[in-house]
């Protein structure tokens, strides 16, 4: 990668063009700014998600994929510069492997709420899935882009998905917490007939 920064308020991009890893000029609005603005939004909010009381293996991968999301994000923003390896992608595998193990089966679709570690973690969700759609976009127009920053955001939006459930069933004192339901007219008829 280039040089790191030193000047944060450097003047040049007053004129609404930023410069990527490779010296070229684009403009703040185009397709690598879009999804490097979507994957740096992800990473903050997962910040925020870390400022929540969870397990200690939920936290060490979450600071783990702060890391891999700005290896993504310094790909994307160096043309040609592959930095998010296989290990990334196999790290979010296993993880969601592990934690989908210990939860209960779905029964109905869940509302994104509950714990407020479990609403942050679908707030991270929907950005991870929103980064996702501006590197599908990044890809349509610029054939050298890699699969594995696509990849990787798509299996991170479903780990997170997993993670808000964990987090909405997981309490520090050892009781149960519960998922929130989408009051669906077919899960209500489920029940009344005890299924």
């Amino acid at each position: 990668m280039g040089k790191r920064l030193t000047h944060i308020a450097t003047r040049t991009g007053d004129n609404g063009t930023t410069g990527l890893g490779n010296k070229i000029r684009v403009s703040k609005a185009s397709a690598y700014m879009h999804a490097i603005g979507d994957t740096d939004e992800l990473n903050s909010h997962i910040g925020l998600l870390l400022c929540e009381e969870m397990p200690a293996d939920a936290r060490e991968l979450l600071i783990d994929i702060q890391h891999q999301l700005f290896n993504l994000g310094g790909e994307l923003a160096t043309p040609g510069m592959a930095l998010l390896g296989d290990e990334a992608l196999a790290q979010l595998d296993a993880a969601l492997e592990t934690f989908n193990a210990a939860l209960p089966r779905l029964e109905e679709f869940i509302l994104p709420a509950g714990t407020r570690a479990a609403a942050q973690a679908h707030v991270c969700r929907t950005v991870a899935r929103r980064a996702e759609r501006s590197v599908v976009a990044l890809g349509a127009k610029d054939a050298s882009l890699r699969a594995a920053p696509r990849q990787y955001l798509n299996r991170l939006s479903d780990l997170l998905f997993v993670l808000a459930r964990t987090f909405n069933l997981w309490r520090a004192d050892g009781s149960a917490g519960e998922e929130i339901y989408w009051k669906s007219e077919r899960l209500a008829r489920l029940r009344a007939a005890g299924n």
